[in-house]
């Protein structure tokens, strides 16, 4: 299988960010960070910083399996400002590949018309963003090659219907049994 990346923007939230990298490695899946910044450090919203596993002019479209974006201000405005990230996003919508974003993120999605026609949720107040689409305010919203996200206290589903993607529902309830979750 091809790699999923979380794309990290400075001011990225970063429970959006690594929750979706730890589960993701927790079901066996290939996942890495990259850095939009042109270097390795990224500093989360809240002061964390987190080195990188890569830099964006690393990626290869070839390789890529998933397009992972996290919230977070400036985070979201900083991804969606990156050329770069913009024209795989936009390859990637053409092509019908898995796009998946959370919190204030979706904008950047939403801004480019991707989301016409389809459900999606996102932080509250950024669904004005969502050019065409349903917003339905859910935890997680599914529709097509889509996964949005509503916030922080979403991470954690958001995670598992990545994960769920790739693995399956059973895997899945056996990570969240393993990870102590509730059923």
């Amino acid at each position: 299988m091809k790699t999923i990346y979380v794309f990290l923007a400075e001011g990225f939230e970063e429970v959006e960010a690594l929750t979706p990298v730890d589960v993701l490695r927790r079901a066996g899946l290939p996942v890495k960070t990259v850095s939009v910044t042109g270097v390795l450090t990224v500093n989360g919203a809240h002061g964390v910083p987190v080195i990188a596993d890569m830099v964006f002019e690393e990626v290869k479209e070839a390789d890529t399996e998933m397009i992972v974006l996290p919230g977070g201000l400036p985070g979201a405005t900083n991804l969606d400002a990156h050329k770069g990230l913009s024209d795989l996003i936009m390859a990637f919508a053409e092509a019908g590949k898995p796009l998946s974003a959370i919190c204030a993120a979706p904008l950047v999605y939403g801004k480019r018309g991707l989301l016409k026609g389809k459900k999606a949720t996102c932080y509250p107040g950024f669904d004005k963003y969502l050019d065409g689409a349903d917003y339905t305010a859910a935890l997680v919203q599914n529709d097509g090659n889509f996964i949005t996200g509503k916030g922080p206290g979403a991470a954690m589903d958001f995670s598992f219907a990545i994960a769920e993607k790739y693995v399956g529902a059973d895997k899945v309830k056996e990570l969240k049994q393993a990870m102590m979750i509730a059923e």
